[in-house]
């Protein structure tokens, strides 16, 4: 696979750190005129950096990047710990989170690696 391009970035597990990751990610795509994913790509990104605060409580880094027309977002934790999808109650506060990224993203998935860490990914078509 051809990288057409690539930004990362490395953030703290704090709340502070979705916002920081929301605005790189505007920037971002912003630069490379696909402002008709910013909406989309922030909110799955708030979503994906959400959790990794909130679960995996440890650094993680956050990669932007496109190849072939398609967008690529992936957050890359500390964790080891497989992501678990729920089906949540009408009534619940929380849990809708990887359905959103399900919704708004082309595709979505994860994996873990033997060194212990997790890495959680949507791609996003140039339409």
């Amino acid at each position: 696979m051809t990288v057409d391009w690539s930004h990362t970035i490395t953030l703290v597990a704090e709340p502070r750190s979705v916002g920081e990751a929301r605005d790189f990610i505007c920037v971002h795509l912003l630069a490379h005129h696909l402002s008709h994913l910013v909406d989309d790509v922030r909110l799955v990104v708030s979503e994906l950096t959400t959790n990794a605060v909130a679960h995996a409580g440890t650094p993680f880094v956050l990669t932007l990047s496109s190849s072939g027309g398609i967008t690529h977002v992936e957050v890359r934790d500390g964790s080891g710990s497989p992501v678990t999808p729920r089906t949540p109650d009408a009534l619940d506060t929380a849990g809708r989170g990887l359905l959103i990224v399900g919704s708004l993203s082309q595709a979505w998935g994860s994996t873990t690696d033997g060194l212990g860490f997790k890495s959680v990914w949507a791609s996003f078509g140039a339409d």
